[in-house]
């Protein structure tokens, strides 16, 4: 064939564009993530999240955003920001903000109960046994090996994070300030302290917007979008018309999650004073707790032990220990305090007080950070916000690894740990019950 029929066979080119004009491609539409596989994924996510909040957070970023791709860094880390000043248990909040990005309210209701379930179940069957038989130092060996591979499970999220948020030596610093200052000073006034000169800092002197992206660069998970309620990859705008019954169909699903607590409190209140009793002290608590778990613990102690009386000293410090050694937040503890109240009835309405009323309250605001992203001095603050997060992950690194067993085995399996994540990209899971297995072993 000549060159010349060649040409005439040749499709039409394309016509030439600008520099810079370019539209990035869309990625191609794919369903959305099922409930059921959100449930089974925090199942495993509460499984392995031995440590405090951060562990749960990091876990939380290894598998929804690194293997999976569920949602962005950015997103991730929007959601942290906004957890961190929102009162109740930090991680669930974060864990409520990615199930609500992901499914809507149905998915911040599966992810939540997936999230706390594991922990849920193993602090009411640790603590049924330590009522009946006064002791727990059965259990203790089998956590020695998990601290390690908890703090390197947060390195390792705090590594990525970096790569991801901190762009430039500004944002460096202010990475490298949040890691210092939350590891000499932790607690509620630091964090807030680094949130807001982080969000002064990245909106005073923003990065400069790169002049040209890749293709695609920049465009928010599959999933994600999808579940945001835009339209689908390559439709045009909405009608007026459907964004109108789409915004109605949210405010109803806000409406019946905000309603939820108030529900369940009126179903208790019919059947037992104790369930309502408990669920209204530990939904108080819950509101009225800033800063994450170790906050919450002087506020729990002046209500159990000394308002109440549900708990003995002893006792008290008896299911903090117990907490320590379960997978989830910290305020699991309130499983504790209602099973030695009311059974595992008092376990469940003293759980639902703490968890329940402040993941409404991260729902309703979570649309907050939506309308933020459409401004550029907001997503400037939010910028420098993410770079602080990101540091702040490493001073919780720090600050997990101070409680590992000094010696050889916990430099052993921690050093393990963080290389099956980074270089062969181990679930968390994974690592952190091999890890349970040979701490075990080796004593």
């Amino acid at each position: 064939m000549g060159i010349s029929e060649k040409l005439r066979l040749a499709p039409p080119a394309a016509p030439a564009r600008s520099v810079g004009t370019e539209e990035p491609v869309a990625p191609a539409p794919v369903p959305a993530v099922s409930l059921a596989t959100l449930a089974l994924l925090f199942l495993r996510i509460g499984c392995s999240s031995v440590g405090g909040f951060m562990a749960m957070v990091a876990v939380t970023q290894q598998m929804v955003v690194d293997k999976r791709r569920l949602l962005s860094a950015e997103g991730l880390l929007d959601g942290l920001a906004l957890a961190s000043l929102m009162p109740g248990p930090v991680a669930i909040n974060v864990v409520a903000y990615v199930g609500y990005r992901l499914r809507g309210v149905a998915g911040a209701v599966v992810c939540v109960l997936g999230a706390v379930l594991p922990a849920f179940v193993w602090i009411c069957a640790l603590g049924t046994l330590y009522f009946r038989y006064g002791s727990m130092d059965a259990v203790r060996t089998v956590f020695l090996g998990v601290t390690p591979a908890i703090t390197a499970v947060v390195l390792a999220s705090a590594w990525r994070l970096w790569r991801g948020a901190v762009r430039d030596w500004r944002q460096g610093a202010l990475a490298l300030g949040a890691a210092a200052l939350l590891t000499a000073l932790p607690g509620l006034p630091s964090t807030l302290l680094v949130l807001a000169a982080a969000a002064w800092t990245g909106w005073k002197y923003p990065r400069p917007a790169p002049a040209a992206q890749d293709a695609g660069a920049g465009a928010a998970p599959p999933n994600e979008a999808a579940a945001s309620g835009g339209p689908a990859a390559g439709a045009g705008p909405a009608p007026n018309g459907a964004r109108a019954r789409r915004s109605a169909r949210r405010a109803a699903a806000a409406l019946a999650a905000l309603g939820l607590p108030a529900a369940a409190l009126a179903l208790l209140a019919a059947h037992s004073a104790i369930l309502f009793t408990l669920l209204c002290a530990f939904a108080g608590m819950s509101l009225l707790t800033f800063g994450g778990g170790y906050v919450f613990i002087p506020l729990l102690q002046h209500t159990v032990v000394d308002g109440y009386g549900w708990l003995s000293q002893r006792e008290f410090v008896d299911g903090l220990a117990l907490t320590q050694l379960s997978p989830g937040p910290v305020m699991i503890s309130s499983a504790f305090v209602g099973l030695k109240v009311a059974g595992l009835a008092g376990a469940a309405a003293a759980s639902a007080g703490m968890f329940i009323p402040s993941a409404a309250l991260m729902l309703a605001a979570s649309g907050m950070v939506e309308r933020l992203r459409r401004s550029a001095p907001a997503q400037a603050a939010l910028a420098g916000v993410r770079a602080a997060l990101a540091g702040m992950v490493f001073g919780a690194a720090v600050t997990i690894g101070r409680m590992a067993a000094p010696g050889w085995l916990s430099l052993a399996l921690g050093g393990a740990a963080l290389l099956a994540l980074l270089r062969w990209r181990v679930d968390a899971a994974w690592v952190v019950a091999a890890a349970a297995l040979l701490g075990w072993l080796a004593l």
